[in-house]
Order: structure tokens, then C-alpha cells, then sequence
């Protein structure tokens, strides 16, 4: 549950620090005092949308935090939610801090217990610890794919829907491919023999991974073969042969060198070193007479290189392709004709749409089962409560109305259906409903599908605009009995709502030099009084008006 909501230079809040406790609160003011204000910080800090106008006039940022604290049922999953994340979780467990900065320039930074989130983070994160629900929330229930997404989740469906929609979304390639198959027609056989007249070509030739490298290495060897052969005997014939060679010249430095150094020591190391030249001349005379005595000039061999690189030349210039991508457009080649030939085995692709419209009408039919199962529960708990809110006799109905085809969402279309007294036939909900009727409905359905809600905290912002007297009485009745199972917060200008809270903020604004300031104090039994006095009489508060809010806050 929400335990603190702290804000800093947010709209016309310049500071406030806000503990919560579970049960029934409510929040009241003035008009314009700033209520909403509260609602939107929290919005911010669940992952909404943030505006530079959102920043306290003066100020350069705005600062949201929201502390909540985690329930035994909930700590595992969160716990690994986190580290899934990156996020550290707190030494108790329980404690998870959201939090949001706006900056001047627009942009905004959030954070997840104290490490730097994402805006899906803290949405995903917030979607698990509180739902809200809006002053305009009746107006979404006149949308049909609000009134699904209602009843699937009242009734733990959304997985299901989600399979199904993905199930679909599948199908729906699939018949996409097979019709594009059957029109491609002369196309894509076209397409198909000049790949497989390609990869012929491409597989006679049957280039290598890097043979491109090597026979410009051997063709660059054998095409200068007379060139190489005299100019390793001219070296020859330099280090070892002819009668002034370096070989013979270097010896005989040698070993006067050696006579000397028995002389001077100080000439040993010139003298060590010319009997290593020596050694090093000896080994590169020997090398060269290995390498002339197994190079060989091959005539044959060459014709047979030069034919090759000629051949894998043409190919890469007929391809437009160096001539060593060769190989990997053969592998390319290979891998597109295996593609397109699949993609024009007809009797293939229909068998899989097939077994894909099998899966997707066993999936869509398990929801429809569920969603009938549901539709009638959620129906008669909602007409139940209906009675309670002055619509005696009126009833709910949810109809499954089947589609010629399935879609993303099943086989059905959702509509509630409603009839406003007893003996009316049920009718759409927009062609039906009044303002009032529609604001109680959707009050009904707000409280009752929240009843099965995992979500810990519930704010209702002025979902009870319309209605007044004995059915605000009720309101109040119904929003403290599901504070028993949930943290409520319940924003209302109907003093018979606010009496049934366990616990009141009042919002009020004020004054100070230039600055209008929002603030919010709890109340105690003495200060209720006043406010739901307030309420019942408007700016004039007599000792009728006082009593009047006494009898209220003492009937609960």
C-alpha cells in the first residue's frame, strides 16, 4: 500500500509530506484547492506523461516520491521483479520508493529505489501497486474495447486474451503468406529458375572460402618462376660459389680475426661475431639450395591457374561482386531458392494456416467459455449493487455477441447492455444511460470489479459526480466496506461519502506574498466537523449545518 507521498515545487505545492494508512481515506477541499493535484504527483510518479508547466512557478524541477510498502502475498514477486530490473531491494523487503524528477527544459529522470528507471519500469511497477480510476471513467465504459478489457480482468483473463490476440496476429501472417503464394504466380517462377540457373552456374564453379587469396599467391610464384630461379642462383653463386665469394672472403676475416683476438682480448667479440655471420651465410646458401632443388617450372600448372583465376574473375564481375564474395553468394544463393521454394509450396503453407486457425479457435473458444462463465457473475454482482444505488429494478446485462470471423480479441464482441427500472428491455449502455444512471453504473462496476482486485491501493478521483442524497450515502457505504480489503482513496465533494471515511485530508490553498500555496492537514473529530459542515452548507456554517455533520460522522 501507499504509505508516503512526498512532493517538491509541483504546480502550486511548494513542499508537503504526505503518510497514508490503509483503509478508507478521503480527500475534500474547496474547489480548485488543489485535490487533483495530489492525483496527478502520483500519476508522475506511476509512469505519466511529465510537462515543464508541471513545475511550481520560480522553481527549476519538480520533485515526486512515493514510498510504498509491499504485502506478504506480493514480496517474492516484487523481490524478483527487482532483481530481474537491476533494482537493490531494501534490507526490510518491503519497501519499494518510486520516484520522478521534471526538469525546466522538459525532460524528467525516474527512479526505482534509488537506481535510475525507465518510464516502462515504473509503469510496470506501478500497474501492480495502485489503479485509479479517473472522474471520467463512465465515459470509457461506452467504449466496447473498455467494456472487454473491464470484464477480462475482473475475471483474470488477460493472459488468456493475450494468447489469443498473438495467436491470431499469427494466423494472420500465415494466411497473408499463402495468399501472396497463390497471386505471385508467373513471378515468382520466374524468379525461381533464375536462381536455380544461378546456383548451377555457382555450384560448377564452386568457389572456395578464401581460394581467391591463394591462387593469386600461386599464380604470382609460378607465372615468375625463371625470374625466381636466376635470382637464387645469382645469390648462390655471390655467398658460396664464385672465387671472391662472401663466404670464402668471410673466412678468411674469421680467422684472422680469431689470430688476433689471442692477442687482444678485446677483439674477442668482433671475432665471435664474424664466425656467427659465417654460420648465418652457411644456413642461407643451404635454404636456397632446398627451395631451387623443390621448385619446379610448371608450364602446366600455370595454364591451369590462370584459367581458374579467369574463371572466378568473370563470375565476380558477371555478379558484381569482388571475386572473393563469391562463396558467400553461393551459400545466399542456395539459402533464397530454398525460401522462395517453400514459400511456393501451396499444399505447405495451406496445411499450416490450417493448424494455425485449429490452435487459435481451441484458444478463442476456451476465453468465450470463460468470458460467458464471467459475463454472468459480473452482471448479476453489478445489478446487485445497483439496487443499492436507487436504481431499483435495473439490471446489467453482458452480452457475447459472436463475430462472422474471429479477431484479435476472440470470437465475441463485449456489450453491456442495460435497463434503467424494472420491465425495460436491456439496451446499450450510450443509448440508454443518463448522466447520473451512467455515473452511478460505472460506480457499481468500479467498486465490484475492484473487490477482486490484486492491486493494494484503489483511488477513486470524483467518480461519485452526480449523485447525491441517500445514494451518496451508499457510496460512501460501499467504498468503506472495500477499504476493509484495500487501501482507498477516495477524492469527493459529497459530505455523505466524506463521513464514511476512516481517515480525512483536507486540500486548501493559501496566500503568501506573491505565491499561491497548496497544503493538505490531516483532520481530526473536531476539524471533520467543520469540513463536512462545510460540505452540507457552503461558506455560511450554522450550529444546523454542524449538527447535521455530527449526525453523519456519528452514523459511522
Amino acid at each position: 500500500m501507499l504509505q508516503t507521498l512526498t512532493l517538491r515545487d509541483f504546480v502550486i505545492v511548494d513542499q508537503i509530506e504526505l503518510d497514508f494508512a490503509s483503509g478508507f481515506t478521503v480527500l475534500t477541499g474547496e474547489t480548485g484547492a488543489g485535490k487533483s493535484i495530489l492525483l496527478d504527483a502520483l500519476g508522475l510518479v506511476l509512469g505519466e506523461r511529465a510537462d515543464s508547466s508541471q513545475i511550481r512557478e520560480g522553481s527549476h524541477r519538480a520533485e515526486i516520491s512515493a514510498l510504498f510498502k509491499v504485502d506478504a502475498e506480493q514480496i517474492h514477486h516484487f523481490s524478483q521483479w527487482l532483481d530481474e530490473q537491476g533494482f537493490p531491494v531494501e534490507d526490510d523487503g518491503q519497501s519499494l520508493l518510486l520516484k520522478r524528477i521534471v526538469e525546466s527544459n522538459g525532460r524528467s529522470r525516474a527512479f526505482i529505489n534509488g537506481s535510475v528507471a525507465t518510464l516502462i519500469q515504473l509503469r510496470e511497477a506501478g500497474d501492480q501497486l495502485v489503479d485509479i480510476h479517473g472522474q471520467h471513467a463512465h465515459q470509457l465504459l461506452l467504449k466496447g474495447g473498455a467494456q472487454r478489457e473491464l470484464l477480462d480482468r475482473h475475471a483474470n483473463l488477460m493472459t488468456l486474451a493475450t494468447e489469443v490476440s498473438q495467436s491470431f496476429k499469427a494466423l494472420s501472417d500465415s494466411r497473408r503468406r499463402l495468399e501472396q503464394a497463390e497471386n505471385a504466380g508467373q513471378d515468382i517462377e520466374r524468379e525461381r529458375e533464375r536462381l536455380e540457373w544461378q546456383l548451377e552456374e555457382l555450384t560448377d564453379l564452386s568457389p572456395q572460402e578464401g581460394e581467391w587469396v591463394n591462387i593469386q599467391s600461386e599464380h604470382a610464384r609460378l607465372a615468375n618462376g625463371a625470374k625466381i630461379i636466376t635470382g637464387c642462383q645469382e645469390a648462390i653463386d655471390v655467398l658460396s660459389d664464385a672465387e671472391n665469394s662472401v663466404e670464402s672472403t668471410l673466412s678468411k676475416a674469421s680467422t684472422s680475426m680469431s689470430a688476433l683476438a689471442e692477442h687482444d682480448s678485446a677483439l674477442m667479440d668482433i671475432s665471435q661475431a664474424l664466425e656467427t655471420a659465417q654460420i648465418q651465410i652457411d644456413e642461407a646458401v643451404h635454404s636456397l639450395n632446398r627451395y631451387l632443388q623443390k621448385l619446379e617450372l610448371d608450364p602446366a600448372r600455370l595454364e591451369q591457374v590462370e584459367e581458374r583465376m579467369q574463371a572466378l574473375h568473370s563470375a565476380a564481375r558477371k555478379y558484381r561482386i569482388e571475386a572473393d564474395a563469391l562463396p558467400a553468394l553461393l551459400i545466399a544463393t542456395s539459402e533464397r531458392l530454398d525460401a522462395l521454394t517453400a514459400s511456393q509450396n501451396i499444399e505447405a503453407l495451406r496445411e499450416k494456416v490450417k493448424q494455425e486457425e485449429a490452435g487459435y479457435l481451441k484458444l478463442a473458444k476456451q476465453l468465450s467459455q470463460k468470458r460467458s462463465k464471467a459475463a454472468i457473475e459480473l452482471g448479476q454482482l453489478v445489478t446487485d449493487a445497483m439496487q443499492e444505488l436507487s436504481m431499483a429494478g435495473g439490471q446489467l446485462e453482458i452480452a457475447l455477441i459472436p463475430m462472422n470471423e474471429g479477431g484479435s480479441n476472440g470470437l465475441e464482441q463485449i456489450e453491456f447492455l442495460v435497463a434503467g427500472h424494472a420491465g425495460s428491455t436491456p439496451r446499450p449502455l450510450s443509448k440508454v444511460a443518463s448522466g447520473g444512471e451512467l455515473a452511478r453504473i460505472s460506480l457499481a462496476i468500479s467498486v465490484i470489479t475492484s473487490k477482486a482486485s490484486f492491486t493494494p491501493t484503489l483511488i477513486f478521483d470524483e467518480v461519485d459526480a452526480g449523485i447525491g442524497g441517500a445514494v451518496a450515502e451508499t457510496v460512501g457505504q460501499l467504498l468503506r466496506q472495500l477499504g476493509e480489503s484495500h487501501q482507498i482513496l477516495c477524492v469527493t465533494h459529497l459530505p455523505q461519502v466524506a463521513a464514511q471515511g476512516n481517515h480525512h485530508l483536507k486540500v486548501s490553498k493559501s496566500q503568501s506574498a506573491d505565491k499561491t500555496l497548496s497544503q493538505v492537514i490531516p483532520l481530526g473529530r473536531s476539524e471533520r466537523v467543520e469540513e463536512i459542515a462545510r460540505m452540507l452548507g457552503g461558506a455560511t456554517i450554522t450550529d444546523t449545518t454542524r449538527r447535521h455533520a455530527r449526525e453523519l460522522l456519528e452514523q459511522n
